[in-house]
């Protein structure tokens, strides 16, 4: 998947601003650089040639989509890496994996 595939090109996210009628919410969006969804496309191109230590990266996730996540309910915090890699897929955001290898 090149970067311009990927359905994150801009991600939403929220400001929360208070003003004397109460709690006000102001959304826009950012893009997501394309080098950033490179470097993750070479890295994950590159995974099968390197030995992994105790550590492997599977996945580089914006804060943004990780808070879209927590609001439906899933916290990537709590869960293990195969279940993160299975969301991605199943919401077509593979561009954010960042291994080839087995989890």
């Amino acid at each position: 998947m090149s970067s311009n595939d990927t359905p994150f090109h801009t991600v939403e996210t929220q400001d929360i601003a208070i003003d004397e009628s109460g709690l006000v919410t102001r959304r826009h969006s950012q893009w997501i650089d394309p080098k950033f969804l490179d470097n993750l496309k070479r890295e994950r191109e590159d995974s099968m040639n390197h030995r992994e230590g105790e550590f492997q990266r599977v996945a580089s996730v914006p804060v943004a989509v990780h808070e879209q996540w927590l609001r439906e309910g899933f916290d990537m915090m709590k869960e293990s890496p195969k279940e993160i890699l299975k969301r991605l897929r199943a919401h077509d955001l593979t561009a954010f994996i960042t291994t080839k290898k087995q989890v």
